[in-house]
């Protein structure tokens, strides 16, 4: 079961990197063109003839980070022995590897820049699509097992990668080759804000900081606006989330992007007090006793239609969001080839996410709005 804040499939892992030491609080600021204000995975200092890039939290728990300098084409620095890569900037090719980074390069029009992609059938951007229709974007097989050598045949400037832990004999041998990697942690953050604010990492890749900045500037205030909007609800919906899979059911914990965004839509999460970034597993009974009145019920795994869910287990119908039909899901709205859209876009557009769940929870402060990802199931 792909749980409720995940985006991807799990990737492929890493060797190699340098033990993490103790974060510098007055390194982890600023350049000149921007901030890095909601993100706590990542940091950008600005250096005499170069930029740092540094990767604190490349995967939950982890005790590593990684420190990449970014140069001008053309320019040289005397240590490069102290970073796990040095990149040239502006990056001409770049293979990724995750879904939610299509987006990023799309808002920064570098959608051309995408050279190879694992599993191309999860891109749900049209935009992209046409471009991989063309050829001009290259099959890499699996995250698990990248086909290293269409790899390096194409030769990018640079592959973005991600990883739930560490050790990948791929990335070792991509490394090899001299292409540099670099670790992208968005899917670590637990605020929405913190996801959308890897755009400026990309941003960092093509020399275009103050596009991103101006870019996520534009998303922040739409969620901070949403945000307050919501707060005039005079009541708060009780809200449930998650479905059974081989009898456990998941769904998010209270720290969790996902509980993060029920709050500020101005629902009653019911497990908005437990503990944790991840998912919840539960045994039916303690969900039933606790949700079995809950007014809506969102993201019941991966069901699109009520039928479906009610074959799936007899127990759903017991629930009162499902008697009186407010089940709402993110599943209905794919891309020609399968893809499901929320989780390429969802992580960078966390404020059309906030006005899905406001309309959800409370449709009379958005009358004229249609729910982008959610959908009412049938």
């Amino acid at each position: 079961m792909r749980k409720i804040y995940f985006t991807f499939v799990i990737a492929f892992l890493f060797i190699g990197c340098k033990e993490k030491p103790s974060k510098d609080q007055s390194e982890a600021t600023v350049t000149e063109s921007f901030t890095v204000t909601y993100a706590e995975g990542f940091s950008v200092t600005q250096k005499k003839g170069y930029k740092v890039l540094t990767i604190h939290s490349p995967w939950p728990g982890a005790d590593v980070e990684y420190r990449y300098a970014l140069v001008e084409k053309g320019d040289s620095i005397d240590d490069e022995e102290d970073f796990d890569a040095v990149l040239e900037t502006p990056v001409t090719d770049v293979v990724v590897t995750s879904t939610t980074h299509i987006p990023s390069l799309e808002m920064l029009g570098e959608t051309e820049r995408l050279v190879g992609f694992p599993n191309l059938d999860y891109i749900s951007s049209e935009e992209t699509r046409k471009r991989i229709a063309d050829g001009q974007v290259k099959e890499l097989g699996k995250n698990e097992s990248l086909n290293t050598e269409v790899l390096i045949d194409l030769a990018p400037d640079a592959v973005v990668t991600f990883a739930v832990e560490s050790a990948n004999k791929t990335v070792a041998t991509i490394e090899k080759t001299g292409i540099p990697v670099l670790y992208n942690a968005d899917w670590t953050e637990t605020h929405p804000l913190g996801k959308a604010e890897w755009i400026k990492f990309f941003g960092l890749l093509f020399n275009k900081e103050k596009q991103a900045d101006s870019i996520f500037t534009k998303i922040e205030t739409e969620y901070l606006a949403a945000k307050k909007l919501a707060q005039q609800a005079s009541e708060a919906p009780t809200v449930m989330a998650g479905a059974m899979y081989k009898d456990v059911w998941y769904l998010p914990q209270g720290d969790s992007w996902a509980a993060q965004f029920i709050e500020d839509a101005k629902g009653g999460y019911l497990w908005a007090k437990s503990e944790g970034s991840g998912s919840l597993s539960l045994n039916l009974e303690s969900v039933l006793e606790k949700a079995k009145n809950a007014d809506i019920w969102i993201a019941p795994g991966q069901y699109d239609h009520m039928g479906r869910l009610s074959e799936a287990h007899e127990v759903y119908a017991q629930f009162k969001a499902f008697q009186e039909n407010r089940v709402y899901n993110y599943t209905a709205n794919k891309g020609e080839t399968g893809g499901v859209i929320y989780y390429e876009l969802a992580p960078n557009r966390p404020d059309l996410v906030l006005k899905d769940l406001i309309k959800i929870f409370h449709p009379s402060l958005l009358p004229d709005y249609k729910l982008y990802f959610f959908s009412q199931l049938k």
